[in-house]
């Protein structure tokens, strides 16, 4: 009877071990899938915020673009033409000399000349006739003779890619993108040499742009309305980008796709 009563002892006492061992278990396992599923919250509220950020920085460029139109047009072609209303109504002007018309014309034709140039420039940078005709390639190297002209740095610009294949969309983003990095290269970087290229990855394709300027610190990296428009856009690409750079050994930026 002794022995039977041991073993009914060590028989529960294992079964109430078992019992434990499952609820520690239990409860480790819940602790932490509520654990993962609080960082995947986490980061996808992240990401949210992220894009949420995006979208504003979008917003802002779009704004400050209008912005800029509607000064360029008022600025550069309605004061133009109120300037050639005016001279228009002075040719009604009564008892005027041969020579007084001749001069009031050609102030007419000058301004009107300039409105017209104003108008192409405004145009032109809205959309790149070039761009527009001719695609991604030949827009970027319009691009770039218009930046080696300001003497401040060299350009090169290789290509191994069919960038015909691209949407037009695609085409107009990696546009923006180089226009950008140019321009933060003109401002900030005092680069002597640009590298562009467009090349063959083993499982990708890749843009990889490159100046030797004065660099920084990737911690040093502010995401300002440049570099976030950068940032959406690879976005819109469904791509992905990785910058390259310290003090004094130039920036590097590569965006595959």
């Amino acid at each position: 009877m002794e022995t039977k009563s041991e073993i009914i002892q060590v028989f529960t006492f294992t079964f109430l071990a078992f019992i434990l061992m499952a609820m520690v278990l239990i409860l480790f396992f819940y602790y932490s899938r509520k654990k993962i599923v609080a960082q995947q919250l986490e980061t996808k509220n992240l990401e949210i915020a992220h894009q949420k950020q995006m979208l504003q920085t979008v917003i802002q460029t779009q704004e400050a673009e209008r912005e800029r139109i509607a000064r360029d047009l008022h600025d550069g072609i309605s004061s133009k033409l109120n300037v050639v209303s005016l001279n228009s109504h002075l040719l009604k002007t009564p008892n005027l000399s041969d020579a007084e018309i001749i001069n009031i014309t050609n102030n007419i034709n000058d301004l009107t000349s300039k409105a017209l140039e104003n108008s192409r420039q405004i145009a032109h940078d809205l959309f790149p006739p070039v761009f527009d005709k001719f695609g991604l390639k030949a827009g970027i190297e319009e691009l770039i003779v218009e930046f080696k002209s300001t003497n401040k740095f060299e350009v090169s610009f290789s290509n191994e890619l069919n960038l015909d294949l691209l949407t037009k969309e695609q085409q107009l983003n990696f546009f923006r993108i180089i226009q950008e990095l140019l321009n933060n290269t003109l401002k900030y970087a005092e680069a002597k040499q640009v590298s562009i290229k467009f090349i063959r990855l083993s499982k990708c394709n890749a843009l990889i742009y490159k100046d030797d300027g004065i660099g920084f610190k990737n911690s040093a990296i502010k995401k300002g309305m440049g570099l976030t428009n950068i940032e959406s856009r690879v976005s819109f690409l469904k791509a992905n980008y990785l910058i390259k750079t310290s003090p004094d050994n130039g920036f590097e930026i590569n965006i595959t796709f």
